[in-house]
């Protein structure tokens, strides 16, 4: 299914080995309609995914500010966020996972250099030939599947999937469609200073693996009974009681990768 609405969000520079840390602006009311989003309707205009090239600093005036101050060492990966060049070591084209506010998505189709010491597992394509999952092996780390797929913020690979820790077997997401909603982990959206978010995250880790299980029925029971609740934007719970509605597990399967 094509799905008509992008989420559209601010951007941040991120720090990068400690090295980068420059703040842009967030677009205001970015979530302001989410409750109307027409997310499951389908469109026949084709949803743009990234080309496999590095964003363009040239398109984006705050990528070109940003290599301008930051100079030829670092490169631009999109969404408000410079890296420096060769991260990980022998990566011409890194790239870069963002996910947070209610979205997910990569900066560039992912290029497997081969398995190697733990990172031994096999990944899935989709139609297109592009890496969309990866199966944990065991002895697997988040590092060296990082610098296997040359993703130059690795550590983003658990969030992402909404794990503390990775298991053999687990089949992790590694491109996300950023056309889907993606349900943040630790807190929601616009979470108060203070939020109990323990309960948030267990309700979320129990839909993930409903999701998983292909369990719909399961997956509406934990929203209706704990997750809804526990979303100080209503609107942001609209979406996923869309999602539930529809019961497009394709779609919740990454909603709650």
């Amino acid at each position: 299914m094509h799905l008509a609405a992008r989420i559209t969000r601010g951007v941040a520079v991120l720090v990068v080995g400690g090295l980068v840390a420059v703040a842009v602006p967030t677009v205001s009311g970015a979530y302001a309609q989410l409750s109307s989003w027409p997310i499951f309707q389908p469109t026949e205009e084709p949803t743009e995914e990234p080309s496999g090239e590095l964003a363009s600093a040239e398109d984006d005036p705050i990528g070109k500010k940003m290599i301008d101050e930051l100079g030829d060492g670092y490169v631009y990966v999109g969404n408000g966020t410079a890296i420096p060049k060769g991260v990980p070591a022998g990566c011409e084209n890194p790239a870069w996972l963002n996910a947070g506010g209610m979205s997910a998505s990569l900066s560039v189709d992912l290029v497997d250099r081969g398995a190697r010491d733990l990172a031994a597992g096999i990944t899935s394509l989709d139609d297109e030939g592009r890496i969309v999952t990866y199966t944990v092996a065991p002895g697997d780390a988040l590092l060296a599947i990082g610098d296997r797929f040359c993703i130059a913020n690795a550590l983003a690979i658990a969030d992402l999937n909404h794990t503390r820790t990775i298991q053999p077997g687990e089949v992790l997401l590694l491109h996300p469609d950023s056309s889907i909603p993606w349900i943040p982990y630790f807190s929601p959206d616009d979470a108060p200073a203070g939020y109990q978010q323990i309960p948030y995250q267990l309700a979320v880790e129990a839909m993930s693996a409903a999701a998983h299980a292909d369990d719909l029925e399961a997956m509406r029971a934990i929203f209706a009974d704990d997750l809804s609740r526990l979303f100080p934007n209503s609107a942001h719970a609209d979406v996923i009681a869309q999602a539930l509605a529809v019961g497009d597990l394709d779609v919740l399967r990454q909603m709650f990768a």
